[in-house]
């Protein structure tokens, strides 16, 4: 059981249009690139990329240097490690599979961090895109 402070903490994490992602998708937007946003690429699969270019089969992910296990910047909690441990993992294994079966239907997954130069990110998607995700 967690503390009301900490259940208030934890919902205002957000699950779309987090300042990494406003910043690439911008970026993206500046160089006439258009998406798909928070959109689920395979139809009956719950699972939504942050970014989608539909026709280029192109799918982006902005993760978070906690959620997502950054192997620069992940850093283990000091408390409740146990729930902590298998939270992230079950992150992880959620994104492999996520990746796995994207690339079975044919689209190209990008995976980029938070922590990422927003224009680095957006000349690696803009590649893919421009000549058609393949």
């Amino acid at each position: 059981m967690t503390s009301p402070a900490i259940r208030k903490a934890m919902q205002g994490n957000r699950s779309r249009d987090t300042r990494p992602e406003l910043r690439l998708r911008s970026t993206l937007h500046r160089r006439g690139l258009r998406y798909r946003v928070a959109t689920r690429p395979i139809p009956g699969v719950r699972r939504t990329a942050d970014v989608v270019f539909t026709k280029a089969q192109v799918a982006v992910f902005v993760d978070g240097c906690f959620w997502h296990k950054c192997p620069t910047h992940y850093r283990q909690p000091g408390s409740n490690v146990a729930y902590w441990t298998a939270k992230v993992a079950k992150n992880v294994r959620r994104d492999d599979e996520i990746d796995r079966l994207l690339r079975t239907a044919g689209w190209i997954v990008v995976r980029a961090w938070e922590h990422e130069d927003s224009e680095a990110v957006a000349d690696r998607v803009e590649a893919l895109v421009r000549r058609g995700g393949k």
